[in-house]
């Protein structure tokens, strides 16, 4: 185990760099062509400043750049030329010899060199303005190279001159004359500087060069957490997210800052907080991130220099923490305002900390209050946190509700338990009110370490349960699940049934989303223990937990029941927060029991309670899963809401806004997911896919399976409406493991029905039968959207081995059964419709197909269901043929080539794309026209022979007089010939119909 610590954690890759690396990239195709250039790389120190200079050398190493490197060391930093003589010595002894002419002058920079060149001696000293001269020409023409024109061209130069906050002045000279002479040769130099130490000579150099517009400069900013997520996958080569937690807290103790970040996960493994377990790395949680050892050394060459005064600010300075008031600082360390604004400047020459305000000063990195912090025992942090904490807590008397927060940690800190309780528990309330599950968890932790530390019994299961609501906020099962069990144990070893009713109901809420059984049983136990309260709002809410857990197990009939009495409690206790609960509970209960239109109208009931009774987190939930209104994407059996998609995506984008604000991550995975669900059925499939890998990115972050799997089985449904089938029985294999796991029944019929149907489809008849017997029977009830979609796919599998009637009579079982739609929508159902319409034809009822599809077709237009209408025009289309309508036919059959064209030009991927219209084709390969006339005229977007002519003409640039010449026709009928012509192409213009016929290879016909 000890090689694993010796590793260097290193980024293999470059995060968030892409634009500087295109700009670098650029800056050297430019000096590759003979065009000069000068570039500055700036930032703090460990931003990132030799990786990108890397960068650029790897890129022009590629293209045949001579590459010189030097570098400057504070050590050197009155050394004459110091980077350029680290330079030479950098050089392979192989092409010193094309620097012999000017190395005289150099060897007495670099003597170790002279035994490469026994016949040369340094020059000897020369007057000092010439010596100066001399050697600034000799170092210029070793970074630029001879350019004499009979010599073959020599390759360009990339020269990297690496920390030139420590460059000598002499060095800093031959740089801009360099830059000056560059601009016409091909040379690409890059230097890098702290921007945060920036000594005089440098800041004379820096404006040199910009008064002379000399330099290019990138000034690179911290990374952003997903870059962080990104370094910390590839140092330890994981395929799977990064946990938010652990992101964001190495976010705030190194500010984005990649030389951290990497010297915070060694010291993070080195200290065992990262581990390899199993051959796999795993991580302790996360309560304070240690400084690295480098860090601290930094601070304290820093420090060494100062006073008595100054390192007494300084230490109070980093007990009260990043940013700290004057009047705090004198009111602790007794120094008159004199005597501590002196110090206070000290630290700041010190760059220790900087000036925010004339009362408030904030330390420059967070990493160096650490270090500083980090190296006071733990005596002195106790006394002095309690010290701050009472000054704090005696100055914020007025507003103390602003500073509860600082009383918090400080309190806790300084080990004060009492007023660490208090603080705590207050603030980890208003973090909850806030929405802010984050801090919540962190206020209710050091609120339960201060009540051990009381022996305060009487508060830990209260206090135990509050932090179990956050984690379970935040998508932590196991600190929720560890929580939650422990309030049990607490409540019943006290005999504390109020403490013990919320822990099983709270257990039972969080194992839903891993194991409804589990969950059954928590929540079960809950409604027995329920009554012995005599609280009706206990009964109630108990009432719609176990309300829940039956929907989920796809009994919605059953969940009604017990929401609906929950619903009465809370009525007649006037609860609106409970009642707006109810509601949305029932709003998904109707849904499952496929009934949508009662189920839109208790979603618009809920939002519009929540927002009355400001419930944030009830609103966030509501409006998401409402926004499907009805969800007739994956409940194909029910009669389709009509809605718009930017309604739908209105709801959706707020719902999803408020989990965002608040930390909801498990809301947030399922808002992504949701809101790809919506897109989806619009048939936007490009911020479909997005928005639902984005959600199960979320998901797979916080190990919410349930969520997966919702996730899994959207990407599988997407991929079965644009029949890349192979792709969608991939996702629905893992959603149906998945939902499996989780023993959520109604993900299981939902995923399996759609994983027969792709299945059916790969012509893998006996693995569709396989899993729909899995899930299925004959004896299922066709009362709930999951098992009404496996009978669908029972029919859909019958249609395959060729019994239609069978097919025929499921789908009218189907239909009989379904619940009304709305009132004054079409009640045919577009999907059930397709299966008749299959079942009728192969039993040769094509009249009574047309007549089942029509109304369908209009119900799949209105409801917005592209995919189910372009697949009802095809069928519509072949049951006319077999009428013998074979005008209407072919109209309708161009009309879905047309829907399927808009479908598949906005998907946004060539692959699917063409997959999609492959299978449109597909639909109409068996179906035969047999005139020839007629096989034309479909080839042709329905334009007849005489009009295909008149187009030729018109690609050929002919008047409507030339064109009535030519066809011997009337100017009138060629006119109404055009508007037939642009009719049927959805042309606006003679262009577009000339455009068409080049296309269709009509324009250099004179007859079509």
């Amino acid at each position: 185990m000890a090689a694993l610590y010796d590793q260097p954690y290193l980024s293999p890759i470059l995060a968030g760099r892409a634009d500087e690396v295109d700009a670098l990239q650029r800056w050297i195709q430019l000096a590759d062509s003979g065009a000069g250039q000068l570039i500055l790389i700036s930032g703090e120190a460990g931003i990132g400043k030799s990786r990108l200079a890397r960068e650029a050398r790897a890129f022009a190493h590629n293209r045949g750049f001579t590459i010189l490197q030097g570098n400057c060391f504070e050590a050197d930093r009155t050394l004459p030329f110091a980077p350029f003589a680290e330079l030479l010595r950098h050089i392979d002894a192989r092409r010193l010899a094309q620097f012999r002419s000017f190395m005289p002058q150099l060897l007495k920079f670099v003597p170790e060199l002279a035994s490469h060149f026994p016949d040369l001696s340094p020059t000897l000293t020369a007057e000092p303005g010439l010596e100066k001269r001399q050697l600034v020409h000799a170092w210029l023409s070793l970074l630029v190279g001879p350019r004499a024109e009979p010599q073959p061209p020599e390759p360009a130069r990339l020269v990297i001159i690496e920390d030139l906050h420590w460059c000598d002045d002499l060095s800093l000279d031959v740089l801009v004359q360099l830059a000056r002479v560059i601009q016409t040769q091909p040379v690409m130099v890059v230097l890098t500087y702290r921007s945060d130490e920036t000594p005089l000579s440098l800041a004379h150099f820096l404006t040199q060069l910009d008064r002379e517009r000399l330099a290019h400069e990138i000034p690179l900013s911290p990374l952003a957490p997903a870059h962080i997520e990104l370094i910390v996958r590839a140092i330890f080569h994981q395929s799977h997210p990064i946990s938010n937690e652990f992101v964001t807290a190495l976010y705030q103790h190194t500010e984005g800052n990649p030389f951290f970040i990497e010297e915070v996960l060694k010291s993070l493994v080195a200290t065992g907080d990262i581990m390899v377990t199993n051959g796999y790395w795993d991580r302790k949680r996360l309560s304070e991130l240690r400084v690295p050892r480098t860090v601290q050394l930094a601070v304290i060459q820093r420090t060494g220099s100062l006073g008595a005064a100054a390192r007494q600010v300084l230490t109070v300075a980093a007990v009260a923490g990043l940013r700290f008031d004057v009047g705090l600082l004198a009111n602790i360390t007794g120094l008159r305002e004199g005597d501590l604004l002196a110090a206070i400047k000290d630290l700041i020459r010190a760059q220790l900390v900087v000036e925010e305000s004339a009362d408030t000063f904030v330390f420059r990195h967070a990493l160096t209050r650490q270090a500083i912090y980090s190296a006071l025992l733990l005596r002195e942090r106790k006394v002095l946190h309690g010290a701050v904490a009472a000054t704090l807590e005696q100055a914020s008397a007025p507003t103390i509700e602003a500073r509860l927060a600082d009383l918090s940690w400080h309190f806790y800190t300084g080990e004060v338990w009492d007023q660490a309780l208090i603080y705590s528990q207050r603030a980890g309330a208003r973090a909850q009110a806030l929405y802010s599950p984050r801090a919540a968890a962190e206020f209710y932790t050091r609120a339960i370490v201060a009540a051990g530390a009381r022996q305060d019994t009487r508060r830990l299961p209260s206090l135990q349960y509050a932090r179990a609501e956050s984690y379970a906020q935040l998508g932590d099962f196991e600190a929720a699940r560890n929580d939650y069990e422990a309030a049990l144990t607490a409540g019943q070893s006290s005999s504390d049934q109020q403490a013990e009713w919320q822990a099983l109901l709270g257990l039972g809420f969080l194992w839903a989303s891993r194991d409804y059984l589990q969950a059954g049983a928590y929540f079960q136990r809950a409604l027995d223990l329920a009554p012995q309260l005599a609280d009706a709002a206990v009964v109630a809410h108990t009432l719609n937990r176990v309300g829940n857990w039956h929907m989920n197990a796809e009994r919605p009939h059953e969940a009604i029941q017990y929401h609906s009495e929950a619903a009465r409690l809370f009525e007649q206790l006037g609860d609106q927060r409970g009642s707006a609960s109810t509601l949305d509970l029932l709003g998904i209960s109707h849904y499952v029991a496929g009934d949508f239109a009662r189920s839109v109208r208790l979603y618009r009931d809920a939002v519009a309670r929540f927002r009355m009774v400001q419930d944030r987190g009830g609103i966030m939930t509501a409006l998401i899963i409402g926004s499907s209104r009805g969800v007739a994407f994956i409940s194909r059996t029910v009669p389709p809401t009509h809605s718009t998609l930017a309604e739908r995506v209105r709801d959706c984008e707020e719902g999803l806004l408020i989990a965002a604000e608040i930390g909801a991550r498990p809301t947030e995975a399922l808002g992504h997911a949701w809101l790809g669900l919506n897109y989806a059925m619009a048939g936007h499939y490009a911020p479909a896919i997005h928005e639902i890998a984005h959600g199960l990115e979320i998901a797979q972050q916080i190990e919410h399976r349930h969520f997966m799997c919702t996730a899994q089985m959207l990407l599988g449904v997407v991929h079965w409406d644009l029949a890349a089938w192979p792709t969608a029985r991939a996702h629905l294999e893992q959603a149906l493991a998945l939902a499996r796991e989780t023993q959520s029944m109604i993900w299981q019929h939902l995923t399996a029905a759609f994983l027969a149907s792709a299945l059916i489809q790969l012509g893998a008849l006996a693995e569709a039968d396989t899993i729909v017997r899995a899930e299925w029977s004959e004896q299922a009830p066709m009362q709930a959207i999951g098992l009404r979609q496996l009978w669908g796919s029972r029919a859909e599998l019958l249609l395959a081995q060729g019994e239609p009637a069978q097919a025929l009579a499921i789908a009218e079982q189907l239909m009989s059964s379904a619940s009304p739609a709305a009132e004054g929508q079409n009640h045919a159902i577009p999907y059930l419709a397709v299966l008749a319409g299959e079942a009728l034809l192969a039993l040769n009822r094509a009249r009574e197909a047309v007549r089942r599809l029509e109304p369908a077709l209009a119900a799949a237009r209105s409801a917005e269901l592209p995919a189910l209408a372009w697949r009802l025009d095809m069928l519509r289309g072949r049951a006319l043929l077999a009428q013998g309508r074979r005008d209407d036919a072919a109209a309708t059959f161009t009309q879905a080539r047309q829907l399927v064209g808009r479908l598949a030009a906005n998907i946004g991927d060539a692959a699917l794309s063409n997959t999609l219209l492959k299978a449109a084709a597909a639909s109409t390969r068996r179906v035969a026209i047999e005139s020839p006339r007629r096989t034309a005229k479909a080839a042709f977007d329905g334009l007849t022979a005489r009009e295909r002519a008149v187009a030729a003409q018109i690609a050929q640039g002919r008047s409507n007089r030339e064109i009535a010449a030519a066809l011997i026709l009337s100017e009138r009928t060629v006119e109404s010939h055009i508007a037939n012509i642009l009719g049927k192409l959805g042309a606006t213009s003679r262009a577009q119909i000339a455009v068409w016929a080049v296309t269709k290879g009509l324009s250099n016909q004179g007859e079509a």
